[in-house]
Parts: C-alpha cells; sequence; structure tokens
C-alpha cells in the first residue's frame, strides 16, 4: 500500500459533538528509515485543532525519528492537498534533511519541501539567518 492510499483510509469526516469534528484530511508520512506514520485533522469551534500532518509528525517523534522521507496530506474524497504554511514550517524545522522530502501537492505532482519554501527564513543549515 502506498503513502496515499495509507492516508485515504484514514480520511473519514467525523463530528463528535457541535464543537469538534475530525479525519476531514488525513496525512501520511514515510522516514527515511522506511517506517510510516499516520495522522488526521482535528477541527474545533475555536481554532484549537490541528492538521493531519501535526498529528502524524507527533506520531513519528514519539518513534524517535524526524527525517522525513515523503508526505502526503488527502482530503476525504482521497485528493492529495498541499500541507498549510504552519505544517511545511514544522517538518522543515525537524531537520534540515527535511527540506529535501517529497509532498505530493495535487494529485500526481510532487514537490520537495524546499520547493514550497522557496524563501525560508533559515539558512541551507536549518540555522536562523
Amino acid at each position: 500500500m502506498n503513502l496515499k492510499e495509507e492516508a485515504t483510509q484514514l480520511a473519514k469526516s467525523v463530528t463528535l459533538n457541535d464543537y469538534i469534528s475530525y479525519g476531514d484530511v488525513a496525512a501520511a508520512i514515510e522516514t527515511l528509515e522506511g517506517n510510516v506514520y499516520t495522522g488526521i485533522s482535528i477541527d474545533t469551534a475555536c481554532s484549537l485543532g490541528h492538521c493531519a500532518e501535526h498529528s502524524a509528525v507527533s506520531e513519528m517523534l514519539k518513534h524517535g525519528e524526524y527525517r522525513i522521507k515523503a508526505v502526503v496530506a488527502v482530503d476525504s474524497g482521497g485528493n492529495a492537498v498541499p500541507p498549510c504554511g504552519r505544517c511545511r514550517e514544522l517538518m522543515s524545522q525537524l531537520s534540515p534533511d527535511n527540506r529535501k522530502s517529497i509532498v505530493e501537492v495535487r494529485n500526481g505532482i510532487f514537490k520537495t519541501l524546499e520547493e514550497l519554501m522557496p524563501f525560508d527564513w533559515k539558512n541551507e543549515s536549518g540555522q536562523r539567518r
């Protein structure tokens, strides 16, 4: 099963109550070590939720990994969606290696994280300018 298929299996919108829904977006991350970590989005009425990529990153970090080979996020229809700026920044801050991560930004369209952040505020080694 590929990353997109793994994420699509999780992308099922569920309304928990009047304040919280989850699973509108799901993400899958493959690390340089070859492991796959997944996550779902959580949406709240007062903006306290988080993106699926953040959830997948948390799972990855919990297992002691931080270098990303590839990542994809999908909506409930299984369509690839690009990571938001906050998610791009989080993944790039984890390791300078992650700037070379492959991201499916639209169905069948792939970019590196570096291409999504061409004028990043960090230098090539990941340090603040």
